[in-house]
């Protein structure tokens, strides 16, 4: 029995939301890698809104917040916006200290 592999994307489903996770400790050389994994979630979709998981990230800091406001103007640039889920309370903070509490 032989399988043939599909050609093109695979179908994207509509009725769940696309989920970026940011794990670990996040430093601005991490931008390139989490925009184009941004990207390819968001090719072939007609999503608006990107589920961004960062309840695992590590000692949040202001490298962090660099990389999420990147993010964030990588989907304004594909039509999407971010939205976080679980962010950490440090997280969170340093999001309202630095005047980006609102648009997250």
């Amino acid at each position: 029995m032989s399988s043939a592999r599909a050609t093109g994307l695979f179908p994207v489903d509509a009725t769940k939301p696309i989920v970026l996770v940011i794990t670990g400790r996040v430093t601005a050389a991490d931008v390139p890698g989490l925009c184009e994994e941004l990207r390819l979630l968001l090719h072939g979709s007609d999503a608006q809104e990107v589920d961004c998981d960062v309840g695992a990230v590590a000692e949040p800091d202001l490298h962090t917040v660099e990389v999420l406001a990147r993010l964030r103007l990588a989907a304004r640039r594909l039509g999407c916006r971010i939205r976080l889920r679980h962010p950490p309370p440090q997280l969170s903070a340093l999001l309202h200290l630095m005047g980006l509490g609102e648009i997250f």
